[in-house]
């Protein structure tokens, strides 16, 4: 992300959070080579804190891509890189004398949880997240953490009768992906409430733009288009997402950490909910602006097991805890990826 884009999302940071993050605050970030870990990253030294990135670049997608993602601050003084498992390395160490712990890492995909691979987002997204929030406890840790921010996702909740959703509403995810990450949100609740490990959990809906994962929608749609394929659509197309773009998924993160309560469960929505076909129709349009002549070739088939409906993120209580809103409407954001994408190939 450029200069520009890393300002836009600092800037408008309250003096609370500014508090927590001064220049030479040491943190973690886990999943530091990942799409939104390493967009954290970025906006975390420039605000001049001293990062340590954890990924241990698990092979879901190309291994160049990650390293792609950390090609522009893998070398900042401030930065150290760490490339071991979570589940190996020794986590009191890592987090010892750390103020912020930001939890990425994960196993990502939805209907890719089923099966044998299971076992995977186990190991990832549950035994990962309780090493981290058992190291928490340790003396070392607790005297200077300040909050522990946990990535969780909108598939916690499922299908939804009643839209917008609230935090308040049942979790009943229609995919192993979501149930690991519903059961790690547990854990942060838990060792809140039981050894006051100070927590905040981002349910994410739908994170998109530079960087997205090549296994997303819109950067599917982007690099099919472009080479001349067919994009496959799960479903007739009339479902419809609250689409949040990554400059303000990674502004949640920063603010959660001025949140003053034990434990918290915050919606980070993109305040727009738009039916898939037609953004599809909006990046057909951003793309022959770019490439004249284009002619993206669509297909479809049967709804994939695990995927929902509908998904509209109700943001009223994120808003009056900790202060946060969406800041880039849907089609900036799409036409910013769409820049990226074409101006990463052109690079290339």
């Amino acid at each position: 992300m450029d200069s520009n884009e890393l300002r836009e999302i600092t800037a408008s940071l309250p003096s609370r959070v500014l508090d927590v993050l001064q220049p030479d605050t040491p943190v973690v970030v886990t999943g530091c080579a990942g799409f939104i870990g390493s967009t954290v990253t970025e906006a975390l030294l420039e605000l001049g804190c001293r990062v340590t990135g954890v990924d241990c670049l698990t092979d879901y997608y190309d291994l160049d891509l990650k390293r792609e993602n950390m090609a522009g601050f893998a070398d900042h003084p401030a930065f150290t890189y760490c490339a071991d498992d979570l589940n190996d390395l020794d986590a009191v160490a890592l987090l010892a004398g750390q103020r912020v712990c930001f939890h990425l890492a994960a196993q990502a995909g939805v209907r890719a949880s089923w099966g044998k691979t299971f076992s995977e987002y186990l190991s990832c997204n549950i035994m990962a997240s309780q090493r981290l929030l058992e190291a928490c406890r340790h003396e070392s840790v607790a005297g200077t953490l300040v909050r522990f921010v946990y990535s969780s996702s909108s598939s916690v909740y499922g299908d939804q009768e009643v839209l917008p959703v609230t935090e308040k509403a049942l979790p009943q995810p229609r995919s192993p992906y979501g149930v690991t990450k519903m059961a790690a949100e547990h854990l942060c609740v838990l060792y809140s409430q039981n050894f006051g490990v100070p927590t905040s959990s981002l349910r994410y809906f739908t994170v998109f733009g530079p960087r997205q994962r090549p296994d997303m929608a819109f950067r599917k749609f982007i690099e099919t288009a472009l080479d001349g394929g067919s994009f496959q659509v799960y479903g007739d197309g009339s479902q419809t997402r609250d689409f949040t773009y990554v400059g303000d998924a990674v502004r949640s993160n920063l603010l959660a950490v001025s949140c003053d309560r034990i434990w918290e469960v915050f919606n980070t929505g993109g305040g727009s909910r738009v039916v898939f076909s037609e953004t599809l129709e909006l990046l057909t349009d951003l793309l022959r602006e770019q490439v004249p002549g284009l002619d993206p070739v669509v297909s479809y088939e049967a709804v994939a097991d695990g995927d929902v409906k509908d998904t509209f993120a109700e943001r009223s209580h994120v808003e009056a805890t900790i202060g946060y809103r969406p800041t880039i409407e849907f089609a900036e954001g799409l036409a910013r990826e769409v820049a990226w994408a074409i101006a990463r190939r052109n690079a290339g």
